[in-house]
């Protein structure tokens, strides 16, 4: 057999024939438990670090409260959802919520140009609600299969051990859709400047569901009373001088001071479907929703009152996963929200350990009754029922029983042939990056010129010529400004074909 150690394989040694896309149900549908090759390149990448998190490893967090509204915008919230957390007005949820960079290790500078974490656990009276999220609304993948290569080529070259711009930029000029999320980390919203001025996000499309059985696809916001403020590279250069953690001390201070900081949580709400009438798909986190058409609708607000009375016990052993969800909040077909939902809880099991659901910052407020038994570091049995010698479910001698259903079964409708997809929707790849440096003001622009300009002195002719390319295709302005600050060849650039396998910008397939 001759040996080829230019194709991809995965650990079996089996040919990797598309790294691309989750096999999933058509292409909007559920991805599904058989995706061997993700399933293996997922679980192992959760476990490339010990014990400190592979992403979000540099963290603060804060204990508070969410104040329901009891509605959505002008409308009862029940219209939308029967999950308690958000309908009964007045009612105070306790809430943990946990703080990031992404990309840095545990003791890296919080000044880093990185998107930021913004992860809330909520004990709700029906059990834990986790929603983990970022500070800004997109993402740069729409696929949960890249997303080991994604952090792979953002982390330090392995034989470096340097963060070194060529990776990243190599990576992103074969993933358009990234443009857009390059856009806004680039720019001066890249740096916040504290986690208290910081807006928060699901990122992930969610759906709300109420007592009939009725979905809404929906994506949450939080919107900080201070306002939102962030750093130009030359305040955070001199901050860093100074303090690598400021933004974890400026929170604590704060909450010491008895300056507790406040978050409007709000949603966008779409009807469930495909919108042929929009320019891009609404499962794909890569894109925004337009706030005029999708207005952000209040439902409560976050308040942080109270310091972590131990940071490795609470921050550090905090575990988030994106399947914790409470009845009337459901997954959508969304496929980096299905790959998170395995990683997530995979990670937190091998990180803290099978039993990390025990330890109290991550316990459920309400009772727990269970047939799981044993594992390490197990220290109690969650036992319920009547027969303690019964752990196993159905059973006529006193176990356990099934909870009765609280309301109507949503019950997704679902059709299509297996395979391995990609959105058909492309065009707001370029689009929607296009509209967003348009809309900044000419000090905003010069900020991302320069940053680029930077990046791409330090990235190979190849490289520079098809960021190029890309920045060009997003706004003709955009990309002449790139090329002549980093004194690369634009019409050399614009000659480049479109990338294989994908449509011309502006162009969806068909």
């Amino acid at each position: 057999m001759t040996e080829d150690n230019k194709s991809l394989t995965n650990r079996q040694g089996h040919p990797v024939h598309n790294n691309q896309s989750l096999r999933s149900v058509g292409e909007r549908g559920p991805a599904t438990l058989e995706n061997y090759q993700f399933l293996e390149k997922i679980t192992h990448f959760d476990r490339e670090r010990i014990p400190e998190r592979v992403v979000h490893a540099r963290g603060t967090a804060a204990h508070g409260y969410f104040e329901a509204y009891g509605k959505i915008g002008d409308e009862p919230a029940t219209t939308y959802t029967r999950a308690k957390v958000l309908t009964e007005a007045g009612s105070r949820t306790p809430v943990f919520l946990r703080f990031s960079t992404v990309i840095g290790a545990k003791e890296s500078p919080e000044t880093a140009r990185d998107p930021r974490g913004f992860a809330i656990k909520f004990y709700t009276v029906e059990g834990n609600w986790d929603l983990v999220g970022n500070n800004l609304k997109i993402f740069f993948i729409r696929d949960a299969i890249k997303f080991p290569d994604m952090i792979h080529a953002f982390k330090p070259d392995p034989l470096s051990n340097r963060q070194e711009p060529w990776r990243f930029y190599d990576f992103v000029q074969h993933h358009p859709e990234s443009l857009h999320m390059v856009t806004w980390v680039k720019s001066p919203w890249g740096i916040p400047a504290n986690y208290r001025h910081m807006e928060g996000s699901s990122v992930n499309t969610y759906k709300l569901v109420n007592a009939k059985g009725e979905a809404v696809l929906c994506k949450f916001s939080f919107e900080p009373r201070l306002g939102v403020k962030n750093l130009t590279s030359e305040q955070a250069a001199e901050i860093q001088k100074h303090d690598v953690g400021h933004a974890t001390r400026d929170l604590y201070d704060a909450i010491e001071r008895g300056e507790y900081p406040e978050w409007e949580m709000c949603v966008q709400i779409m009807a469930d479907g495909e919108h042929p009438e929009l320019d891009f798909d609404p499962l794909d986190d890569t894109k925004r929703w337009p706030e005029d058409r999708f207005p952000l609708l209040p439902v409560g607000r976050l308040v942080l009152d109270r310091n972590p009375s131990n940071v490795f016990a609470e921050t550090e052993q905090a575990a988030f996963g994106t399947g914790v969800l409470v009845d009337g909040i459901d997954f959508s077909d969304d496929k980096m929200l299905q790959g998170r939902t395995l990683s997530y809880s995979d990670t937190q099991r091998y990180r803290v350990g099978p039993n990390y659901l025990q330890l109290p910052i991550n316990a459920p407020k309400r009772l727990t009754a269970t047939n799981q038994r044993d594992g390490q570091m197990a220290f109690y049995v969650d036992t319920g029922g009547e027969n303690p010698h019964v752990n196993y479910e159905p059973s006529s001698q006193g176990g356990l029983k099934e909870s009765p259903y609280p309301g109507t079964e949503h019950t997704p409708w679902v059709e299509g042939n297996l395979g391995r997809y990609q959105t058909v929707k492309t065009a707001a790849d370029y689009t929607q990056a296009g509209e967003r440096y348009r809309t900044f003001e000419e000090w905003e622009r010069d900020d991302l010129i320069a940053n680029l300009v930077a990046d791409m002195k330090a990235c190979p002719e190849d490289i520079q010529l098809r960021m190029v390319w890309h920045f060009w295709h997003c706004d003709e302005d955009y990309g002449r400004r790139v090329a002549e600050g980093a004194g690369i060849d634009l019409e050399k650039a614009l000659m480049l074909p479109p990338l294989e396998g994908k449509p011309a910008p502006g162009k969806d397939r068909s």
